[in-house]
């Protein structure tokens, strides 16, 4: 279990820590993480992952959609938040750090206990105020099975 938060980290309930960003802003500054989740297409991945020198896993999802492979993307979300639970330092990361990657700290707020209905006002409040961006990426965090 590490004991240095990754600088940006936000708290789920519980005390679960991750931290969400842009890949376009640059890595911030301190503690590597030791897992990131990132969001996107190959070209993305092309673009950033020569970056990443840490344990990370790619998932293709679209920009302003939602992912091409829902079951695969749910275990992979189940999966950072398992580790983040142990205490991991974990990441999620799209290009700008809005839209997806606020449909996944959405997704991991109703893995931590919040309702599926109140995950995204929760993300929004608690993580970037424009997060999840489309109706349908709503739709997606409010069918996001839980157990």
């Amino acid at each position: 279990m590490t004991d240095v938060r990754l600088s940006g980290a936000i708290a789920l309930p519980g005390q679960v820590w991750i931290r969400g960003r842009g890949l376009r802003r640059g890595a911030p500054v301190g503690v590597a993480p030791d897992y990131g989740l990132y969001l996107g297409s190959a070209r993305l991945r092309g673009r950033y992952d020569g970056g990443l020198w840490w344990a990370r896993e790619w998932v293709e999802w679209p920009d302003f959609w939602v992912p091409k492979d829902g079951e695969g993307a749910v275990r992979s979300i189940r999966a950072l938040y398992e580790m983040a639970g142990a205490g991991q330092r974990v990441e999620v990361a799209c290009a700008g750090g809005v839209g997806r990657t606020g449909t996944v700290i959405a997704c991991l707020a109703v893995l931590a206990g919040v309702p599926a209905g109140e995950a995204v006002a929760w993300a929004r409040g608690n993580y970037h105020p424009k997060a999840v961006e489309m109706p349908w990426q709503r739709w997606w965090v409010e069918r996001f099975p839980r157990g």
